[in-house]
């Protein structure tokens, strides 16, 4: 005959699962607050800089300053330039 469990088998069982699950939902809860490390993607925040980028380097000036004004850094400033010639260059074509 097939495996009996019995009624007292079966709750310390159901507690058992009720445990693991209280565990993973405080796992999944970790991971949720969780900030993500390296560059962020284009974010309001990355938008707002990026567009005073735009502002200010169509009016000349340097990428030092630019990258000082917004308190990023020097690659940060390079990588807004490459973004934005690849964008000029796609409304170009």
């Amino acid at each position: 005959m097939a495996n009996r469990i019995t009624l007292k088998e079966a709750i310390e069982r159901i507690q058992q699962l009720e445990k693991e699950n209280a565990e993973l939902r405080d796992e999944l809860e970790y991971f949720k607050k969780r900030k993500a490390s390296g560059r962020q993607k284009h974010n309001a925040k990355w938008m707002n800089i990026y567009n005073d980028f735009v502002i200010c380097y169509e009016n000349g000036m340097s990428l030092i300053e630019i990258a000082e004004r917004n308190n990023i850094s020097k690659r940060t400033v390079y990588r807004y330039k490459e973004y934005y010639d690849l964008s000029s260059k796609q409304i170009k074509d």
